[in-house]
């Protein structure tokens, strides 16, 4: 590793192999593309953390991966300057969640916002979440991060109690034994919370959303069933754009949106035109992803790319819990 990177800080992220990305993804993807020229970068495709509340699903992880790394290919993660991988190949996650288990006082984890919450929305259509693996799920957050040592993660501003959580452990790993982990800080990004096409949260489980590599015909099939104004019943009526899904989209992917606002508020431009337009603006953001992806969807492409961080994140990992099991009184593995 060149002297250049050595000295860049590092940052861990993941996301959850839970099917296709969508566009609502696709703000934290350009953010880690930008990310990767300042940062080392590591970035897990965490299929562990599907299991926490998938755990009774049939589910070819393997291939769900390779589909979430060819849409962080096309966006424009460079598997050179960055170690993306499969965290359930570096085994080491799971030691040091372990190790970091017999440390952490149970009601750290059960203060949580989002454990009563997850359980309570999804206990309601009959997802049972009382198992360890679930209470513990932001305890695995904590050893992704602080296997890599990294100091900052990029979050949305609901995961802060996370790397909270994660500070409050490595404080007490650090008291407990020696000084081995930084307390990472959370990177808030700008991210923009776009609706799915029927205005409830966008889901790939409501089949709301829409994808990145959705081709011109998905694109114009998904925009033509958004919600509109509902006082708009001819035309030529005057609109109201803040309660129309389609305007949320154009606020993001068309760049004469102040020109959009003004045409529906006068009656200037129909829903079935505003709708066209939009298409047409999302499909020109998403063409370069699509053909990028086509590039990438060669045999054995993604995999090389995989194992190659893999390598990577296995250096770390394992130079990591050397450390640990030094300090911890366990005998090392090399």
């Amino acid at each position: 590793m060149s002297n250049g990177v050595a000295s860049r800080q590092r940052i861990l992220s993941g996301m959850r192999p839970t099917g296709p990305l969508h566009i609502g993804h696709l703000s934290v993807l350009q953010n880690w593309v930008r990310l990767q020229r300042e940062y080392e970068c590591f970035f897990a495709i965490v299929d562990w953390h599907a299991l926490t509340t998938a755990y009774d699903e049939k589910t070819d992880y393997g291939e769900l991966a390779r589909q979430i790394a060819l849409d962080w290919l096309s966006v424009g993660l460079d598997p050179e300057e960055t170690a993306i991988f499969v965290q359930s190949r570096v085994t080491e996650h799971a030691e040091l969640f372990l190790a970091l288990a017999m440390i952490t006082p149970l009601s750290w984890l059960e203060r949580v916002p989002s454990y009563k919450d997850q359980i309570q929305h999804l206990g309601s259509v009959g997802k049972d979440l009382h198992t360890f693996g679930f209470l513990g799920y932001p305890l695995l957050q904590a050893a992704d991060i602080m296997l890599y040592k990294a100091q900052a993660v990029p979050v949305g501003e609901d995961q802060l109690p996370h790397i909270e959580l994660c500070r409050e452990i490595v404080r007490r790993f650090n008291y407990l034994y020696e000084e081995v982990f930084p307390e990472p800080l959370g990177l808030v990004g700008q991210v923009p919370l776009l609706p799915g096409v029927d205005g409830r949260k966008m889901s790939k489980s409501y089949h709301n959303a829409i994808s990145i590599a959705a081709a011109t015909e998905e694109i114009k099939g998904q925009v033509r069933m958004m919600i509109t104004d509902p006082a708009r019943l001819r035309k030529d009526d005057l609109g109201h754009p803040e309660v129309c899904v389609v305007f949320k989209f154009h606020q993001v992917y068309s760049p004469d949106v102040s020109r959009v606002e003004q045409e529906c508020r006068d009656g200037h431009i129909g829903c079935v035109g505003c709708k066209a337009y939009l298409a047409e603006n999302l499909d020109k953001v998403l063409a370069p992803y699509r053909a990028k992806r086509q590039e990438w969807d060669e045999p054995g492409l993604v995999q090389r790319a995989l194992k190659r961080g893999e390598e990577r994140a296995r250096q770390a990992a394992a130079d990591t819990m050397d450390e640990v099991r030094e300090v911890m009184g366990l005998p090392r593995n090399r």
